[in-house]
């Protein structure tokens, strides 16, 4: 039976189901979101049983790491937003450490399933409007002190990042790293003020990127 989500969990319990929502982000970011759920369990050093009780299918585990992700994100925002000297900072820091996204973007881009139930998730969709409204407030804050180029709305910080976080075909780890590092400096370069190219159109909001931080698989 699994948990009720209204009870509080033991503390074996917690450290079993933090210990597996660790194995999932690993073993779903290297192979993907079809990885037997028995190959989850053993590297989560649980037997099989302990698994589907925390997580009773493989949705709701899936769901999980993605509810997981997101509240990562938001926790390290919102510290950003209350520790950063400047809102160029936050937002520089709030961009990177959305890296956190990085799993929820790749596993709702690679699997149909997955992005059919994120997508549908009233928990998920409540976690991307509240990321999406501190984003919202780090880019005005940061274009009021006059460090964002004035000519980009959240929609296009928004769309940037997700296209970034897209995982990259046939490129080894430390590849990956090294060109994510670098398009990462790029996409900071091209965001500052008072930027250097004409942008064609109006700056895109958020009613105008309706799909927010996920994208529909191809």
């Amino acid at each position: 039976m699994a948990q009720d989500p209204a009870r509080p969990l033991r503390a074996d319990a917690r450290r079993n189901r933090d210990q597996i929502l660790a194995a999932a982000k690993r073993v779903f970011g290297a192979q993907g979101p079809d990885v037997p759920m028995e190959e989850i369990a053993r590297r989560a050093g649980v037997g099989i049983g302990t698994l589907y009780r925390r997580f009773p299918d493989r949705t709701s585990l899936i769901l999980a790491v993605a509810h997981d992700s997101y509240a990562q994100v938001i926790t390290g925002a919102r510290a950003a937003l209350a520790e950063e000297s400047s809102a160029w900072n936050a937002l520089v820091r709030l961009l990177r450490t959305s890296r956190e996204l990085q799993l929820s973007v790749q596993l709702t881009i690679l699997s149909p399933l997955v992005s059919r139930a994120v997508v549908a998730d009233p928990e998920a969709a409540e976690f991307r409007r509240e990321l999406l409204a501190i984003l919202d407030e780090v880019v005005r804050a940061a274009q009021e002190e006059g460090t964002l180029r004035p000519d980009v709305g959240t929609g296009d910080v928004a769309a940037l990042l997700s296209l970034l976080l897209r995982p990259m075909r046939a490129v080894s780890d430390a590849a990956s790293w090294q060109v994510s590092e670098r398009a990462m400096a790029l996409l900071l370069d091209s965001l500052r003020a008072p930027g250097g190219s004409t942008l064609p159109g109006g700056p895109l909001t958020l009613d105008t990127l309706k799909a927010g931080f996920t994208a529909e698989p191809r």
